[in-house]
């Protein structure tokens, strides 16, 4: 588990951390594409809607060292993501149409404080 602070730069570094770790078990780039956007699409809904001041959010990945990476971002406010119905000139609202289209499964997770939102990727 890494925490970040939720800015916009966090995100890229998120994402590096992941990629990182993911070289460390030995994942190969091309395997590893699908998983880093989500962990980028994730840390980037964190940043924009999930940000409290003076609150990280956190980025954790698991691999089943077989074939399924999880990915879970949590962060400090309440509430529970949906996937948006973007126009086709809306520049932001398909995150997690992106996490849907890429993850076997994904969910969200209450937490004490804030939320968890998931996913579950087959390499």
């Amino acid at each position: 588990m890494q925490r970040f602070t939720p800015a916009p730069p966090s995100v890229p570094h998120a994402r590096r951390t992941a990629e990182a770790v993911l070289r460390v078990w030995g994942i190969d780039s091309g395997s590893s594409i699908a998983v880093l956007l989500v962990v980028s699409e994730l840390a980037t809904n964190a940043v924009h809607h999930g940000r409290v001041p003076g609150r990280y959010f956190e980025v954790r990945i698991a691999y089943d060292a077989e074939k399924m990476v999880g990915v879970e971002v949590s962060d400090p406010r309440e509430g529970r993501p949906v996937i948006a119905d973007p126009t086709p000139n809306d520049e932001s609202g398909r995150g997690l149409a992106i996490v849907d289209s890429l993850a076997e499964a994904w969910g969200i997770r209450e937490r004490i404080v804030g939320k968890t939102v998931w996913a579950r990727l087959r390499l």
